[in-house]
């Protein structure tokens, strides 16, 4: 059996890990004006207030990380993102994801982050591996690494397997970054385009996780993009994924049917001791209707 690795992320006063024996993590994905309208004129005219609700409704959700992203047009995104990792930090304890394409972005991210963030993400193209990892090794962070490259999104698993294979021999023999650093997303793709899909994701979270003992995420609303009831959909391969090796998900945590599906396999695959989180859940939860 591979070891497994354990991923460890930390705010100025909090240490998140994400690894195959614990709870499942989950990444409020709120924080991101792409296909929010109002959102994205607010961030251009500098009100970054929408952010606060944001970064309440996800930890009142159950996010345990937040990731943040800025990717507005017409914006100095750079400034704008290491803003906004700043007042995120005022709001919450939780660790943060930086999310951007734009390298100076990351880097502005990072270089203002108290604690020790997720990077998201790199590909297995070597410009983009070239330019992003000399940072996730800089700011001792850990990244998040998508297994495509400039010709393709690899629709059969064993492509996905042999980009990963690059992936960790590139950022662990060339830039020194230990393999617990390393967050793999196996690329979960639409079902509404071709329901096998998700049986090719389970199989290459499988051998990713038995070759190689890492982390993985994924965007979980991904899977679900152009199907009616969405969050019911979520809600039935998120445990599924979870018994292949998936240990995090960038997800909205505004989605209760989904978060509790989450929290109810983690008890049933033992990463809740005596299911006491589930019971504590219940608890809060009766003693707020009370």
């Amino acid at each position: 059996m591979t070891q497994t690795h354990e991923t460890v992320l930390r705010s100025a006063s909090r240490e998140v890990v994400i690894g195959h024996g614990r709870r499942f993590c989950l990444i409020g994905e709120r924080i991101n004006p792409t296909g929010r309208k109002i959102f994205q004129e607010q961030l251009r005219a500098g009100d970054l207030s929408a952010i606060e609700r944001d970064v309440k409704a996800q930890v009142e959700g159950g996010a345990d990380v937040l990731d943040v992203n800025m990717g507005v047009p017409l914006t100095d995104e750079p400034e704008l993102l290491a803003k906004a990792v700043q007042l995120v930090q005022t709001l919450t304890d939780l660790p943060i994801c930086i999310d951007s394409s734009v390298v100076e972005a990351l880097e502005a991210g990072l270089s203002v982050y108290q604690g020790r963030a997720l990077v998201n993400s790199i590909t297995a193209e070597d410009d983009r591996m070239e330019a992003i990892l000399p940072l996730v090794k800089k700011y001792d962070a850990a990244v998040i690494a998508l297994p495509n490259d400039h010709d393709e999104i690899p629709m059969e698993w064993e492509k996905r397997l042999d980009l990963v294979d690059k992936i960790v021999r590139v950022a662990t023999e060339e830039y020194g970054i230990a393999k617990a650093d390393l967050v793999i997303d196996p690329l979960a793709m639409p079902i509404g385009a071709d329901t096998g899909n998700s049986l090719v994701t389970f199989e290459a979270m499988r051998q990713i996780r038995d070759r190689h003992g890492l982390n993985m995420t994924c965007g979980a609303s991904n899977v679900s993009f152009g199907m009616p009831d969405r969050h019911t959909l979520g809600a039935a391969w998120l445990p599924m994924a979870m018994t292949a090796g998936l240990t995090s998900a960038i997800m909205d945590t505004r989605t209760p049917q989904v978060v509790e599906a989450v929290k109810a396999a983690d008890v049933f695959l033992d990463h809740d001791e005596w299911g006491m989180a589930w019971i504590s859940a219940h608890r809060a939860k009766a003693a707020a209707s009370a």
